[in-house]
């Protein structure tokens, strides 16, 4: 993955990424594609925190 300088602007598109995840449904790890979740025409939400929510 490549670093971003300045993140993005409301109005620019996500670049596409893949990250690996956990998948409690199946307990085990997965892996999440922007790219294919875009071919997919899904909806998505991308919601990034600090840690593990460890001071909140």
């Amino acid at each position: 993955m490549e670093e971003v300088c300045c993140g993005l602007k409301v109005g620019q598109d996500v670049p596409d990424f893949s990250i690996e995840t956990y998948e409690p449904s199946k307990s085990d790890f997965g892996e999440f594609s922007l790219e294919t979740q875009k071919a997919d025409k899904k909806w998505t939400i991308l919601f990034f925190y600090p840690a593990d929510f460890t001071f909140v």
